[in-house]
């Protein structure tokens, strides 16, 4: 069984990978702040919540569970304190039972190394990438992922701090790591801070694998292209490192081009149905000279009777423009324009989701007040756009869990060496 923590985990696109592989999986505690993303987790993961042991909890018996955690309530900034106490009830029971559940740790800030259970076996973070954007770059900030700079993106040295705690417990290192990221990463800006990052990793006793991968690449038509290091734990032996440069030599997954699906398998255009009916409409802009603007300069994904090959890069807000695409509708409302945008639904589809779980967090909503859902389409468009595509995570994971079985059990690390001649054997995987 490979036992994992999601860092900076979303809505949990690893565990869906490793769900979707049909393999022996436990996830023994997840991290992130965003009291939006650790519901949505809860629900696709784990079902319906149980709220008895809130249920008739005081406000002030939550607000001190809470008190303990960093939250935020948008995924950007740490909330103040006044606003995380005058949340509503349902939402702070929500809250308190995601957090139970999901055996979530809330801000990597706040944990320890060395207090991590000792089964660990990975560790995946997929640390906030806005300050390493293009766009970022274009308001004159390039601090990135410096240590120093002390925004979202250099979050990935509490990852470095989490482990060298690690390393001076009396615990075994998690022999896998697992980090997600946009290609910018390794740009003439941040390329000697990730430089620093891998040799960090490999005074550790770690072997790097970095990858970029395009989801259209590998089945999914959507331009997504993102950047992956694998971490592999090795220790000082050397001949371990061998084996597993030439296994990814043979076996680089930027070399395989998988047949793309069609993109009439994600858009729900079929309007007798009420509930696509309903998300549509509410995916639908009103029509006013910057919608019109929106229209004409994005991709036209569907147009009543043709698709695009393709969606772009599934973003976070599909309100503005640059976005991943429109898709032709007129339902005849007056005022509204005649296109919508990607639904959630179809967002979550595209970031290899099922129906199944877009529904669970649709039957977990909740009221946040009188008149408003808790998840609204668009704050499902933005969990969507800040995750991870899931067919692309998948076939990483093949590669994580063969070098488990072939190179790790058998390695000085744990066991013993493979013959070199048994390498040989192996290196026949298709990945």
């Amino acid at each position: 069984m490979l036992k994992m923590i999601e860092t900076f985990s979303g809505i949990g696109a690893q565990a869906k990978a490793l769900k979707n592989l049909g393999v022996d999986f436990e996830i023994i505690g997840t991290a992130d702040w965003d009291i939006n993303a650790m519901i949505a987790y809860d629900l696709i993961h784990n079902g319906p919540q149980d709220l008895s042991k809130y249920e008739n909890a005081t406000r002030a018996e939550m607000h001190e569970k809470l008190k303990k955690y960093t939250l935020s309530t948008d995924g950007k900034v740490e909330a103040e304190w006044s606003v995380i106490r005058n949340l509503s009830m349902p939402i702070l029971r929500s809250v308190c039972a995601a957090i139970d559940r999901t055996k979530n740790y809330v801000s990597v800030t706040d944990m320890d190394g060395a207090m991590l259970p000792a089964d660990m076996d990975a560790l995946t973070y997929s640390f906030p990438c806005q300050d390493l954007s293009v766009a970022h770059a274009w308001h004159g900030a390039t601090e990135g992922i410096d240590r120093t700079a002390a925004n979202r993106s250099s979050m990935l040295w509490e990852i470095e701090r989490i482990l060298e705690e690690r390393e001076a417990s009396p615990l075994p290192m998690p022999k896998f790591l697992l980090m997600e990221n946009v290609p910018n990463i390794i740009s003439r800006s941040h390329n000697q801070n990730f430089e620093d990052w891998k040799k960090s990793l490999e005074k550790l006793g770690y072997y790097n694998k970095f990858y970029i991968l395009h989801a259209n690449h590998l089945g999914m038509p959507q331009t997504r292209k993102r950047a992956y290091l694998i971490s592999i734990y090795v220790g000082k032996d050397e001949l371990l490192k061998k084996k597993l440069a030439k296994y990814f030599e043979t076996n680089d997954l930027q070399n395989i081009r998988k047949s793309q699906r069609h993109l009439s398998e994600f858009l729900r255009t079929d309007y007798t149905n009420d509930i696509l009916k309903s998300e549509a409409n509410n995916s639908q802009p009103n029509d006013t000279p910057s919608r019109r603007n929106i229209f004409e300069k994005n991709v036209k994904l569907f147009d009543g009777s043709d698709y695009s090959s393709y969606v772009p890069t599934i973003t976070t807000k599909q309100d503005r423009h640059p976005n991943a695409g429109v898709v032709s509708y007129d339902s005849y409302r007056p005022g509204k324009s005649n296109f919508r945008y990607l639904t959630g639904r179809e967002c979550m589809l595209l970031m290899g989701f099922d129906d199944e779980d877009y529904e669970a967090i649709i039957r977990g909503n909740f009221k946040k007040s009188i008149t408003e859902e808790f998840f609204s389409n668009t704050k499902i468009v933005k969990l969507a756009g800040n995750s991870i595509v899931v067919p692309v995570l998948e076939e990483i994971f093949k590669q994580i869990l063969y070098v488990d079985e072939n190179f790790l059990a058998k390695s000085p690390v744990t066991h013993t060496a493979l013959a070199d001649q048994e390498l040989i054997g192996n290196l026949s995987f298709a990945a």
